[in-house]
């Protein structure tokens, strides 16, 4: 730097620095780390502060997951998805409420989002005293607090899971009619999975979106619901999106919970998910351990 009737002055670019010192960003040793996690590392600094471009990127993702927690539920758009699923009911989907009348309310008080309303109630009732109810498996689909989750990731994996459920030789797994529940919680699905006379209740919902994440889909499933399980009674599988937990995987995750959570009859802090022990061990057979080479 040179002093000029006391201006500070910056030097002239030189041709031959490296682009970093055009911009005025210091580059970061550790970004070349963030090709294996989306994880905000490496990020390089200008002077003391972030990158333009890095601030523009930090906002950008804290707005999306404010979309995705205020978006609401695409319902026929999920619905015409769900029918070119094979191995779901034919049957239309229930369309379900909690007793948070709006999300303003859900978010304020989660207790009402764990409930069903009368008129949900009334739906299923009826349902009770005029069909079938003894089925297997009832899918409960909840926005959650990403919306957005459940529009893009609830079709595919459920059409992952369908295939794993008709190649399973041990189980003629039988499901009753598929419910959307809009602003609700983890915990409604265990009234609904009771008054549908199920053994086990699978619950897809949006999760609490991050800045990475706004598109995250989790599984909850409970053997044997009813109203006032609590969380010890669920087990839980999470991160499902492209970026994240494939369909294939998480379907077969779920089959091998559902297959041990029927042979034991519990599900929850009971119930292991022991799904991954069988590719570690096939992987250690097809070759020597690393720390031995």
């Amino acid at each position: 730097m040179r002093e000029l009737d006391n201006v500070l002055v910056a030097p002239e670019p030189n041709s031959a620095s490296s682009p970093e010192q055009y911009t005025g960003v210091v580059h970061n040793p550790w970004r070349q780390l963030r090709e294996f996690t989306d994880a905000r590392i490496g990020l390089g600094r200008t002077g003391i502060s972030l990158p333009t471009n890095e601030l523009l990127a930090f906002q950008l993702a804290h707005a999306r997951a404010k979309d995705a927690v205020h978006m609401p539920l695409g319902i026929l758009q999920l619905c015409a998805q769900l029918r070119d699923i094979h191995g779901l009911p034919a049957c239309a989907p229930y369309q379900l409420s909690s007793q948070a009348p709006d999300r303003t309310s859900y978010l304020q008080r989660p207790d009402l989002g764990r409930q069903l309303d009368q008129t949900s109630q009334a739906k299923l009732n009826h349902r009770a005293a005029t069909g079938n109810n003894s089925r297997h498996l009832a899918i409960v689909i909840v926005d959650g607090l990403s919306a957005h989750a459940v529009q893009q990731n609830a079709a595919p994996f459920l059409q992952a899971l369908c295939k794993e459920l008709s190649a399973d030789s041990q189980t003629d797994w039988q499901l009753s009619a598929v419910c959307i529940v809009e602003q609700g919680r983890v915990a409604i699905a265990d009234d609904i999975g009771e008054r549908l006379g199920a053994d086990a209740v699978l619950v897809l919902i949006g999760e609490r979106p991050g800045l990475s994440s706004p598109d995250s889909l989790g599984l909850y499933l409970t053997w044997g619901p009813r109203k006032g399980l609590n969380d010890a009674a669920r087990n839980c599988i999470s991160n499902i999106r492209p970026a994240g937990q494939s369909y294939t995987d998480a379907a077969q995750r779920t089959l091998y919970l559902l297959q041990e959570a029927r042979r034991l009859g519990l599900s929850g802090v009971k119930l292991k998910d022991r799904s991954e022990s069988q590719v570690i061990e096939h992987q250690q057979h097809k070759s020597s351990n690393f720390l031995t080479n």
